[in-house]
């Protein structure tokens, strides 16, 4: 398929990451991790607004009584429909001087799924969480390096989970009704040293994978693992992906520009910038959490 990749918002993200689309407010929302700040951009009227925060800002999910739930470097918070933290709700599980937020969404049970990421890289000191309705976080694994591609099954029968620099994409068997998790196995691991990163499930059950240093998304079968169709970039770091627009065909994706020498970013000057290609298959729509 001959793929029109545009650029929607020419911003310099350092680490843009985790967009998700409102479909309440036909807007998407993303993040710029290291800025740190959180956007919101209506594609109709360009309309583009930039929430500074005071920490990192690994991932966001949208409320069911408005507004925001945040992993930052702190901790889980609830923010306003402005991006103005109002409380927090737990804490980093992990060394907060060492880790931070990465990766997260909520899932199809109003739950809010966040992981980190182990700073020094010395060790597996990331850590796979989740935030119950009674405000609890629990962490749910903690042999992680980065955690990122939390995505779930249309059928909610799976979560799926990347570890970026191990290469491999988990998946967790689910409760549908209750949501209750099960043992991880393995679901696809790269050999060629492809990085997987954020990404999310479209309405037909297949999941699409940003590869990190790969430039490109990858469209994955979720009975055989392989991949069967794939998207090349202008950007060689993309981050995530999220379904949006009126008819949830429209990819969105994040790209990276952090750390980037000059020469690299004059081969790829849209690292960094928003952007989006129409699909055939639509996605699903973002549970709100509560």
């Amino acid at each position: 398929m001959n793929w029109q990749v545009e650029r929607v918002l020419p911003i310099e993200a350092e680490l843009g990451e985790c967009p998700l689309w409102s479909t309440t407010e036909q807007a998407l929302w993303f993040v710029d991790i290291l800025a740190p700040a959180i956007h919101r951009f209506d594609p109709v009227s360009g309309e583009h607004k930039v929430f500074p925060q005071q920490e990192e800002v690994g991932c966001i999910g949208l409320r069911r009584e408005g507004g925001l739930v945040a992993a930052m470097r702190s901790g889980v918070w609830f923010l306003d429909e402005q991006g103005r933290p109002q409380r927090k709700v737990a804490d980093n599980p992990g060394d907060a001087d060492k880790s931070r937020f990465n990766d997260g969404r909520v899932d199809p049970f109003g739950r809010f799924w966040c992981g980190s990421l182990w700073e020094p890289q010395d060790r597996n000191g990331g850590k796979l969480c989740r935030l119950d309705n009674d405000l609890q976080l629990h962490v749910i694994n903690d042999d992680v390096q980065i955690s990122n591609g939390l995505a779930f099954s249309p059928d909610r029968r799976w979560m799926y989970h990347s570890d970026t620099p191990k290469h491999t994409i988990w998946r967790y068997p689910l409760d549908p009704v209750t949501g209750e998790h099960g043992q991880r196995e393995i679901f696809c691991h790269f050999k060629n040293g492809l990085q997987p990163d954020g990404a999310a499930v479209d309405a037909e059950g297949f999941y699409w994978s940003a590869l990190f240093d790969g430039g490109r998304i990858v469209r994955i079968n979720p009975n055989t693992a392989a991949i069967v169709d794939e998207i090349p970039l202008p950007v060689r770091w993309p981050t995530m992906v999220a379904f949006g627009g009126a008819d949830l065909k429209t990819l969105y994706i994040t790209s990276s520009r952090e750390n980037r020498t000059a020469e690299e970013l004059a081969q790829y000057p849209w690292s960094g910038s928003l952007l989006a290609v129409r699909m055939p298959v639509a996605g699903q729509p973002e549970p709100l959490f509560g």
